[in-house]
């Protein structure tokens, strides 16, 4: 189908203005770079707390040379991934059970409620003495810094499907798994979404908490190495590699909303 001279016009827009965002964060992130080293360099800033650019960058090689911050990185991951999916399935299915018995709901509310609300950190260093300092633990960690929220939204965006569209469905003799299938699980697709974009970023918070109290690899543990060695480049290079991995992280789950939820 042929696009009117008015589309054209409008499509041709909007592509230029997308490309002029692109360039714009690039400048952005050239300029913050340039200020960085600058500011280092000259002493403006404490090159030695704050590091700079370049010495990130010397920094990266020393560690890359024998390979110890691509394991790091590889640690940090595989937590990170392992915990995003044991919260997205059962975050997923206990939300479901929710939904199909209501006394249950009505009686665990409070309770998701409380522990959704109890500061993760605090309730860290008691699974670490409880678990052992081991990959276990930190995963679990991780799993309890957002596995209650996510529960709590997803049963909440189950009732609030359109009732109107449940009666019809009863009124042609369908079962409660045929209203979970047809309408309660593809009306939520977005919901879903939505919500493991949120989870992915809490992830590594619950990951990184975990490194902090158990961990002998991981940047959360070359971190917490860094500031008790006064290397404070680790630990900046730590930040900077977090930074990078929650943003490709959340590209990746935001791709996977954009192939889900062509609608």
């Amino acid at each position: 189908m042929k696009t009117s001279q008015a589309q054209h016009k409008y499509l041709l827009k909007m592509r230029l203005y997308n490309i002029s965002v692109i360039i714009s964060r690039l400048l952005l992130f050239i300029g913050f770079l340039f200020i960085w080293e600058y500011t280092a360099s000259k002493g403006i800033i404490n090159a030695f707390i704050f590091s700079s650019p370049v010495r990130l960058y010397k920094t990266f090689i020393e560690l890359a040379k024998d390979g110890i911050i691509f394991t790091h990185i590889f640690v940090t991951l595989y937590e990170t991934i392992v915990a995003f999916a044991i919260i997205t399935i059962a975050g997923l299915l206990a939300a479901i059970l929710l939904w199909c018995f209501k006394g249950l709901s009505d009686c665990l509310e409070p309770f998701m409620v409380v522990l959704n609300s109890l500061p993760k950190s605090a309730l860290a260093p008691m699974l670490i003495v409880w678990l052992g300092t081991n990959t276990k633990a930190i995963i679990i960690t991780a799993v309890s810094v957002a596995i209650f929220g996510m529960i709590i939204n997803l049963y909440t965006g189950f009732l609030s499907i359109d009732k109107e569209k449940i009666m019809l469905i009863r009124t042609l003799n369908g079962s409660k798994w045929h209203i979970l299938v047809k309408l309660i699980l593809p009306g939520s697709k977005r919901i879903i979404i939505s919500n493991m974009k949120v989870n992915i970023g809490l992830c590594l918070v619950g990951v990184i908490i975990g490194e902090f109290l158990a961990a002998k690899k991981g940047l959360g543990y070359l971190i917490i190495y860094g500031s008790q060695v006064f290397k404070m480049s680790y630990v900046v290079l730590g930040i900077v590699i977090l930074c990078i991995i929650s943003t490709c992280l959340f590209a990746l789950i935001t791709l996977l909303q954009k192939i889900f939820l062509k609608d």
